[in-house]
């Protein structure tokens, strides 16, 4: 167990990762400029990741006199700690790769949950399962596992997968999601009239056998069946739909685990209300029906569900 300083601890997160082991680089050669050469970077860059992670943590890392640096006391022990911690980490990858985790798996996913949910995962994914050779496949179509070599696959659906293992990853609920600019420009802001005068933006294939306008019309139905606004742009896949939205091109139905982080990151707002569940559809991972599962892909099942558990909503 690694005593991290109290500041640091409280305030770390995933986008400090670069910044700390640029900060590791420089403080053991105790140079920007050789730190730069290891790192492909020049001298400045590194400086201003330095200067970015100690902003971040209110804690100065370097002293800077003429010509060198050198740790502060605070920065020694940061230092220590990241080097114990890749030490570990360095040993834990050099040891053999348990052969029933190791070889191919394919795992299918609807575009949406892979481009804004599973993708930005797979770092996590490699360092767990480090002998698995993901071979990962997007289409909106389902499969049958009959006739094609899948593994896995994760659906949005309301459960009901005939012939096929389903277990539930993440309960999903939805909201309509607009650009800050949109919803300033159209006086979005709790006025639920003002969305006739807006552009909706229409997933076609939000579920099986849904409508251009299934999402939009389930969700104002529950608004007390609101008209349904005149204008609108189709798309085919749920994370176009919000792309869309992020460029101020209308509202989109926002799936909570697909917009949690761009709402929280400031570029999408909730108009009008929180999250509501909508209708009975959710996330799955699905596989055919074995007698024994490969060790491989119910270890990748377990994580798929840790992942989910861990998955923040707002």
């Amino acid at each position: 167990m690694y005593n991290l300083p109290p500041r640091l601890e409280a305030k770390l997160n995933s986008s400090q990762f670069s910044n700390l082991f640029t900060f590791q680089v420089a403080a053991r050669h105790l140079s920007f400029s050789k730190a730069a050469d290891e790192l492909c970077l020049t001298a400045s860059a590194v400086s201003h990741r330095i200067a970015r992670l100690e902003a971040e943590l209110s804690i100065p890392l370097f002293r800077r006199l003429t010509r060198r640096v050198q740790l502060t006391e605070a920065g020694e022990r940061i230092f220590a700690i990241l080097q114990q911690a890749l030490g570990d980490l360095s040993e834990v990858l050099a040891q053999p790769v348990d052969a029933d985790l190791a070889g191919p798996l394919t795992l299918y996913a609807h575009p949406s949950i892979a481009h804004s949910w599973l993708v930005p995962r797979l770092a996590e994914f490699g360092l767990r399962f480090p002998g698995v050779r993901l071979d990962l496949r997007v289409g909106n179509d389902r499969i049958d596992f009959r006739t094609r070599q899948i593994d896995l696959a994760l659906y949005y659906g309301n459960g009901e997968f005939h012939g096929l293992v389903a277990h539930k990853l993440m309960q999903e609920r939805v909201a309509p999601v607009c650009s800050p600019q949109y919803a300033e420009r159209h006086g979005l802001t709790g006025a639920l009239e003002r969305l006739e005068h807006c552009t909706l933006l229409h997933d076609s294939l939000a579920w099986d056998h849904a409508t251009f306008d299934s999402e939009w019309a389930l969700w104002l139905r529950q608004q007390g069946d609101m008209p349904m606004p005149e204008r609108g742009v189709t798309f085919d896949r749920s994370d176009l739909c919000v792309t869309a939205a992020l460029h101020h091109a209308g509202v989109a139905i926002g799936r909570e685990h697909l917009v949690s982080e761009a709402i929280g990151q400031g570029r999408l707002v909730l108009p009008f209300s929180g999250f509501t569940r909508s209708g009975e559809y959710d996330y799955y991972v699905v596989h055919p029906a074995l007698e024994a599962l490969p060790r491989r892909v119910a270890a990748c099942i377990a994580w798929l569900r840790e992942c989910a558990a861990q998955t923040p909503a707002i």
